[in-house]
């Protein structure tokens, strides 16, 4: 369990066998009196590709944020069966987080930038360097290293956002609504990107949006959240194989999960 308390060997034994982390009857109240979630429950496996797909205002980037521990549930538990604990039985795994914004550090490089969460963890310089430099690889910005943010592109930025969040090699990556500000050209093209690092690394992601379209080229799995309070209406799985391209994009099974999926997001909004 996280920020509730410790995980029982209990909780940890009923945890399906590829759970990396499993929340059961979240809820969200702010001091306002708001009621953000109630009753969530979902599982995500090592590997996955969950998206949260909802309307504005249900919840998808508080509840992002609670698994990501920046902020606590009201009630519910959280529980991390594969990652380490502490002798409190406090799980610590490890995340990477990519903003809205790349809320990047404008006075200086991409790749000090990127190296950030390996300097606050205190690994050495060549070290830390040489890892960013890989990283930026990684999404494309090889060249880049010495790039400053005010020469970048909106893309270019996401990618470096991007390159910091995976830098620390995490076991989950919880990505809110990244694309959303791009033009439609580069939000097609750093799906593709996204989807290959996470082919190539195997890091389970979480991927929220509003976007049915973009939940249905990336997801293994979706999960519809209605709002007022915020929920999970129904998860569908995307059975559509990869490596996904253009082919998919324009392809008769693609337009059908989109219309499945859309179907449920009116029925969500509606409930």
């Amino acid at each position: 369990m996280n920020q509730l308390g410790p995980t029982t060997g209990d909780q940890l034994a009923s945890a399906p066998a590829r759970a990396l982390v499993v929340l059961r009857g979240v809820e969200k109240r702010f001091a306002t009196g708001t009621l953000a979630l109630r009753g969530v429950d979902l599982t995500i496996e090592t590997g996955d590709f969950v998206s949260l797909l909802g309307p504005s205002g249900c919840g998808k980037s508080t509840l992002l944020r609670i698994i990501a521990g920046l902020i606590a549930p009201s009630a519910g538990t959280l529980d991390w069966p594969r990652a380490e604990h502490d002798a409190a039985g406090v799980a610590h795994p490890r995340l990477g987080f990519v903003f809205q914004e790349p809320t990047l550090m404008p006075w200086t490089t991409a790749a000090k930038n990127v190296a950030l969460p390996l300097r606050l963890e205190g690994v050495a310089r060549s070290e830390r360097l040489d890892r960013a430099t890989a990283a930026l690889r990684q999404v494309g910005l090889a060249g880049f290293e010495q790039a400053y943010p005010r020469a970048l592109s909106g893309g270019m930025k996401m990618r470096v956002s991007i390159a910091r969040a995976l830098v620390t090699r995490p076991d989950i990556l919880l990505l809110d609504e990244p694309f959303a500000a791009l033009d439609e050209i580069t939000r097609f093209r750093l799906n593709n990107d996204l989807l290959a690092i996470w082919q190539e690394t195997g890091v389970t992601v979480v991927f929220v949006t509003h976007s049915v379209f973009e939940s249905v080229y990336l997801s293994r799995r979706i999960a519809v959240m209605a709002a007022r309070p915020g929920r999970i209406t129904r998860e569908i799985a995307i059975e559509a194989p990869y490596p996904r391209d253009e082919a998919f994009r324009t392809s008769a099974e693609y337009a059908a999960l989109c219309r499945t999926v859309s179907a449920s997001l009116e029925e969500a909004i509606a409930a």
